[in-house]
């Protein structure tokens, strides 16, 4: 039985290029790039190498990467600080963000007793950039977080629209990027963008390493404390190996990216006519329009086949999701689907299928023809 995985929005196969950068470092470079002596000179000369590269793809300077572990670290770090530090008295988020905003927000709420504002969402996911506007026109000092692709339905913000608003009014924006670094272009020096996150098991990198673009002189500090590394701002030592590994992934993502945008674009537009063929009731969650490699499908099925649709397709080796996969263990409906669906809609099985390179027309079949049974 083949196996299909239509999941690259939980998390994206390891390119062989950069199993083979990690394993050269592991094996070779082992010093601490904290260390004065020769093995540490080497191992810090591979960590500024990739904070150059990753700067470098992304059209920032090198001193704006602070690397951490991950999306969710970067995120909470950018929203306490900018309570803590930067006097912002309120946040102006969405209800459809990703929990590490959400839960990020809802603390520093609770702790620092800043306002928060939710900026109202459309029918097809999108934010309401005329009410954001209505929002930040209150004179409060703001930092406003938006996510760039959301990861369940894929709408796409605008981030040069939105962050031309928050300069209007003075107002710090931060992007949630996590699942469109590496599968879209950015320039970081012309973006009007305080703060965005990456992390490199998104883009075929290794889970447990990630970074934040923090814009020089906003004025954040660190999260928590210890040694200097990372220009003091982000204690602990570095993990050489994968910051290796997510630079070289970051690297070939953007060196493959037109063709690898075109042939996943393609993939999609074949998975929605396959699916509305087999099943015409099926609706799209969000807009088709949304980001190129996440599909959310509302399915004509009834009550009955919904608990175990996840578990049927498993046994098939199909791999899909009904949200997130950081909330896979709850059974409680996803947040974003809550927010724009009916409440008869929601109790239908909505499944997100994400695309990637590696995916063929040959997977979408199977995944269609495994529906089709259960």
């Amino acid at each position: 039985m083949k196996k299909v995985y239509l999941d690259n929005a939980a998390t994206t196969a390891v390119r062989p290029e950069v199993v083979q950068e990690m394993i050269k470092v592991l094996a070779e470079d082992y010093g601490n790039p904290s260390s004065t002596h020769s093995f540490g000179r080497s191992a810090k000369v591979l960590l500024e190498t990739a904070r150059k590269s990753i700067a470098k793809q992304l059209n920032a300077n090198a001193q704006e990467i602070i690397f951490t572990s991950c999306g969710t670290e970067a995120d909470n770090w950018i929203i306490r600080s900018a309570v803590r530090d930067l006097g912002v008295t309120r946040i102006i988020t969405s209800k459809i963000e990703h929990h590490a905003v959400l839960y990020a927000v809802a603390a520093v709420q609770k702790e620092y007793a800043v306002a928060v504002d939710y900026v109202s969402i459309l029918p097809n996911g999108e934010i309401d950039y005329t009410h954001l506007s209505d929002l930040l026109a209150q004179d409060k000092k703001t930092l406003v977080s938006l996510m760039h692709v959301n990861n369940e339905i894929g709408t796409v913000l605008d981030l040069e629209r939105t962050g031309r608003i928050c300069k209007q009014y003075g107002a710090y924006f931060h992007s949630d990027t996590v699942q469109s670094v590496g599968k879209t272009a950015f320039d970081l020096q012309t973006l009007p963008v305080d703060f965005i996150v990456g992390s490199a098991h998104k883009f075929h990198g290794p889970k447990g390493a990630g970074f934040a673009f923090i814009r020089k002189n906003t004025g954040i500090q660190p999260l928590f404390f210890g040694g200097e590394q990372e220009k003091g701002l982000r204690a602990g030592t570095e993990a050489v190996h994968q910051i290796a590994g997510m630079a070289k992934a970051l690297e070939l993502s953007y060196a493959n990216l037109e063709a690898e945008q075109q042939h996943i674009t393609d993939l999609k537009n074949y998975l929605i006519a396959a699916l509305k063929e087999a099943f015409p009731e099926t609706g799209i969650n969000g807009s088709e329009k949304g980001f190129y490699n996440i599909v959310n499908v509302l399915l004509p099925f009834s009550d009955d086949k919904t608990a175990m649709i996840l578990f049927n397709l498993d046994m098939k080796g199909i791999a899909v999701s009904r949200g997130s996969a950081c909330q896979s263990g709850s059974i409680k409906p996803s947040h974003v689907l809550a927010e724009i669906l009916s409440d008869e809609a929601i109790k239908k099985p909505s499944l997100r299928i994400s695309l990637g390179h590696d995916n063929t027309k040959e997977d979408i079949d199977l995944f269609v023809e495994a529906l089709k049974a259960v």
